[in-house]
């Protein structure tokens, strides 16, 4: 039977990713009584798992006892990876903070329109960015400089003619007025929440893992540090089952708590005011099953509506005539962009992206590359048996090179280091739809379907932009297998409870609220009534810095 605690709060908020962050902190700033729910756990410098049975465990499945940090969704179309722990997606973000293109906040009379425009989310960009401590990568100074999918990525661009240049990063190269340096010691203004060192950017390609030097500046090394320090509750391991209209106003929040040991208990609690934050997949699949059960029977019909995978696309140059080194420096670096008709480009735009790697990848791929060399290890054997037996000593004692051949052959290793992921993002037509559907035990599971065929002429661009990158690189281009199925992988699911100007054209409005529900915000990816274009996570962070003045608006009337 459920504990139903007395918690009651001014405002409940739903995930802690780049929504649910900035809003915590911004309503915790502002005096609100804030409680976060994460079904994620807590992870400090060093918590990051690398061996490979740890990282087995590192998965979202609490059916089977499993609460790490990547959660793998599959459908018919697409499959999509996100992140469960505290920080929600910027535990594994390649840490890049792009703004929207001014011209790409369409307004399309019956299809993707946006109720908010580049000029009213600057001063909500400028903000987070100051937030995130946004740096560029340091390229001007070595040992950054010799970074060569960097260097690769921009002579390319420049013999093709493309827009390169090094975005913000939410990585720390180096100390305010210092001079950038691999593992420095991080001087913090304010103490982190896990109360733990960090260090600069050692340049170990492994953010999309975890970074275990503390040199992301990932949600928890600020806006949650912040939103605990003025009073929020942050609630781990707290799974949201549905949550319901309460009597007499405000929401109930219904969740379970997972213990260290897998045990589970079921709670309530109570809000003012409930934000939404659980991503793209998470929201609308909590919000759609809400709604199941009988509650939000008002809701907008464009629920579902207007789901993007960003146009996320990775592909492969390999083999190419230069050393590359795609596991050297953080994942990404740099980016091209390639304009949209909607600025004086072709089509849609997109932006393209050097993708790194952990440098211990390097190991797998050339070891599989390149085997010892069997009749060398005989023969090596051979002497070395001899030698015992006879007690003469084998006549060379240095045998540091038959080692060497011994272990790893005589063939160079060079395929890890002339290859380099690219990594392509745009904006693609955000026609999917996201449903509910009964499994056999009848557990409602969310269906998403979107129709690849639609995007083919976007994606055709993205791919052959791709191919002159190799080329220009005297590389191999390589598709991803998974594109032969007309299949595609998202990293940054967008939409399904879409803004609008009215309940007839989204979920919420331009300040995230949900139409004929007040008090009740969704503030991720979700909200997005198409797809970004760069890389999503500084503008839903803008968004809900946005969202969060009408939440403090509300609390204030409500106070008066």
């Amino acid at each position: 039977m459920a504990d139903e605690y007395k918690n009651h709060y001014d405002a409940v908020i739903i995930g802690s990713g780049f929504g649910g962050s900035v809003m915590a902190y911004r309503l915790a700033e502002a005096g609100l009584h804030v409680c976060v729910l994460e079904r994620g756990k807590e992870y400090a410098p060093g918590d990051f798992p690398r061996s490979p049975n740890k990282m087995k465990k590192n998965f979202w499945d609490p059916d089977n006892k499993l609460y790490g940090m990547f959660d793998i969704w599959s459908f018919r179309d697409i499959g999509a990876v996100v992140s469960s722990g505290l920080g929600g997606g910027s535990l594994i973000y390649a840490n890049v903070l792009i703004r929207k293109d001014e011209k790409w906040f369409v307004k399309e009379e019956g299809g993707e329109y946006w109720p908010v425009n580049r000029q009213q989310l600057d001063p909500h960009y400028d903000r987070v960015e100051k937030m995130l401590n946004a740096q560029k990568y340091p390229f001007d100074h070595p040992p950054y400089n010799s970074t060569s999918k960097t260097q690769a990525l921009q002579d390319a661009a420049q013999e093709l003619e493309l827009d390169w240049y090094l975005p913000n990063l939410a990585v720390t190269f180096a100390n305010d007025g210092k001079k950038p340096i691999p593992g420095e010691h991080i001087q913090e203004k304010q103490r982190n929440l896990h109360d733990r060192d960090r260090y600069t950017c050692r340049l170990c390609g492994e953010c999309d893992i975890g970074c275990n030097y503390g040199s992301k500046n990932t949600l928890d090394y600020n806006y949650l540090t912040a939103a605990k320090a003025q009073g929020a509750e942050l609630k781990t391991l707290s799974k949201v089952k549905y949550f319901e209209p309460n009597d007499g106003g405000g929401y109930k929040i219904h969740y379970i708590h997972f213990d260290p040991e897998g045990a589970t208990s079921e709670h309530i609690v109570t809000a003012n005011q409930l934000i939404l934050a659980a991503g793209s997949l998470g929201s609308t699949y909590l919000l759609l099953k809400s709604q199941a059960k009988g509650f939000f029977p008002n809701l907008s019909q464009q629920i579902g509506t207007h789901f993007s995978g960003n146009g996320d696309l990775i592909n492969f140059a390999i083999e190419a005539n230069r050393e590359i080194e795609g596991s050297y420096g953080p994942v990404i670096t740099s980016t091209i962009r390639m304009p949209d008709e909607l600025d004086g480009g072709e089509g849609r735009g997109f932006y393209l992206q050097d993708a790194g790697y952990p440098g211990f990848i390097n190991w797998t791929v050339d070891i599989a590359q390149a085997p010892g060399n069997i009749k060398g290890q005989l023969l090596f054997i051979l002497r070395w048996l001899c030698a015992s037996i006879k007690k003469t000593g084998l006549v060379d004692s240095n045998f540091s090179e038959e080692i060497s051949q011994l272990v790893f052959g005589t063939k160079e290793f060079n395929f890890s280091t002339t290859m380099l992921p690219l990594l392509g993002m745009g904006r693609d037509i955000p026609d999917g739809i996201m449903k509910l559907r009964q499994d056999k035990k009848s557990n409602y599971r969310l269906d998403v379907s979107q129709n690849i065929k639609n995007d083919l002429p976007f994606f055709q661009r993205l791919r052959n932009t791709m191919k002159a990158v190799a080329s220009k690189l005297g590389a191999k281009y390589l598709d991803n297998p998974l594109w032969f199925l007309r299949r595609t992988i998202a990293a940054h699911p967008l939409g399904g409870c879409p803004m609008g100007r009215n309940k007839e054209e989204g979920v919420v409005d331009s300040y995230g609220e949900v139409f004929d529900y007040p008090g009740f915000f969704i503030a991720d990816g979700s909200v997005m009534p198409g797809s970004v274009g760069p890389n999503p996570s500084l503008t839903i962070a803008a968004l809900s810095d946005r969202f969060a003045e009408r939440v403090i608006e509300n609390h204030q009337k409500q106070a008066n």
